[in-house]
């Protein structure tokens, strides 16, 4: 049996440098196909889809709402061929009435321990069209090492840079934040995985820099304790969401090679300077992430945010424009008060406004938005910002003797003394 693994293309965020991390979810996802199923890989953001590959299946991993229109599309041209496909991954989740109608399967919920009977049905001559463990999380200790070997890894390459690799050490989140789908999507019981995996997993990734891409750091101390010093050992450098605000757990993190931090930024308040004065403090950067269009925001909210940014000397921002995605708080709010503005899934790339917000217009928050990244990056620019994390980084990793270069396709490694110019 031969399987297509399709990881659809998205429109990328407007103002934001470019750049290609290896897919979470179809390695995965991978991982769980048998290994007698023949399976290939293609990430049409980087490759072209071959139609004409002969697959008896075709699978669609899709992360991102935006990803949907260009799935559908791509899902109907095979079917369109007789070749039956099946649906799955995180927008699957939160669209799969819509997602149903170009498929001829759709999964819901963790893939571990269960992909191997629905391969079982599709030979059998009895695919079911709806799969859904949405509510049934599979035991945490089935997830294994992902499936990185269907990626071509030369691809994950900025000009000579070697992107992140992804990996989860826990699932699920105990918070419920306002534009948050993973509540609906993880459940809201933090799920650890057990930190010898997490370890022989990371251990297995060739690449020294990696993205901890769990929902928080912030859930369980004495298991954040546990993680990070059994981390520490393997030099890696890596960036995650945020991690819990505690000296011990800083340091210790700081120690197991934390590099920057993805830290929410919503207000001006002493809280949100004191949290990046700390992690800085530790040796931690941290790239801001910044939702515009809140109900308190207005055009001058945002002038002053933007100011305080440069004011406590921010390494990075990533400015988001507030998408009321399916299955989250926000969303339900919104419909109830008619602020829905579109439901074209293509402009869901959370740099487009799709609802009226409370304090201004949709044309306003529209011009805030590109004022925000203007104002920002204005005499540097988002690529020479991201350079300098990089030097941070490089500096570090020479430091511990992990430095490598790569050569300009990405193919080859090189020590630092042996680096090509």
């Amino acid at each position: 049996m031969k399987m297509q693994l399709i990881y659809p293309s998205w429109p990328k965020l407007e103002r934001q440098t470019e750049f290609h991390l290896p897919p979470h979810g179809p390695v995965v996802f991978a991982a769980e196909v048998p290994e007698e199923v023949e399976l290939s890989f293609t990430d049409e953001n980087l490759q072209e889809v071959d139609y004409s590959e002969g697959a008896d299946m075709v699978a669609l991993s899709v992360m991102l709402t935006s990803q949907l229109p260009r799935a559908f599309a791509i899902a109907d041209r095979f079917r369109a061929q007789g070749v039956p496909v099946i649906f799955g991954g995180i927008a699957v989740m939160l669209h799969a009435e819509e997602a149903a109608l170009h498929a001829d399967s759709v999964f819901l919920g963790e893939v571990e321990g269960r992909f191997g009977a629905v391969v079982e049905d599709f030979r059998a001559g009895r695919l079911k069209p709806l799969y859904d463990y949405m509510d049934d999380p599979p035991d945490i200790a089935l997830v294994g090492t992902a499936r990185r070997a269907v990626l071509k890894r030369e691809l994950y390459n900025y000009r000579g840079t070697q992107m992140l690799d992804l990996v989860h050490a826990s699932r699920g989140c105990k918070f419920n934040c306002f534009p948050c789908c993973t509540g609906y999507l993880g459940g809201r019981r933090f799920r650890p995985r057990p930190i010898d995996r997490v370890i022989e997993e990371m251990e297995s990734i060739p690449n020294n820099r990696m993205f901890v891409v769990d929902n928080s750091l912030a859930q369980d101390r004495a298991w954040l304790v546990d993680l990070f010093t059994a981390m520490a050992p393997l030099k890696k450098k890596w960036v995650s969401h945020p991690i819990l605000d505690d000296d011990e757990i800083l340091d210790l993190a700081a120690k197991a090679g934390a590099w920057y931090v993805y830290q929410a930024v919503f207000d001006t308040s002493d809280f949100i300077r004191n949290r990046i004065r700390r992690l800085k403090e530790h040796g931690i950067a941290v790239e801001g992430t910044i939702i515009l269009g809140t109900d308190e925001q207005d055009e001058d909210f945002i002038k002053r945010l933007v100011d305080f940014l440069l004011e406590i000397k921010l390494d990075v921002a990533e400015f988001t424009v507030m998408t009321p995605f399916p299955h989250s708080p926000i969303r339900a709010q919104m419909e109830s008060e008619g602020r829905i503005l579109s439901n074209d899934w293509r402009l869901y790339t959370c740099d487009k406004v799709v609802f009226r917000p409370k304090r201004m217009s949709p044309e306003k928050l529209q011009e805030m938005y590109f004022y925000a990244w203007d104002t920002f990056y204005q005499g540097s620019g988002h690529a020479l910002k991201m350079a300098d994390l990089f030097k941070t980084v490089v500096r570090r990793e020479i430091e511990d003797g992990t430095y490598r270069r790569y050569s300009p396709d990405g193919r080859r490694a090189f020590p630092k003394e042996k680096a090509p110019d």
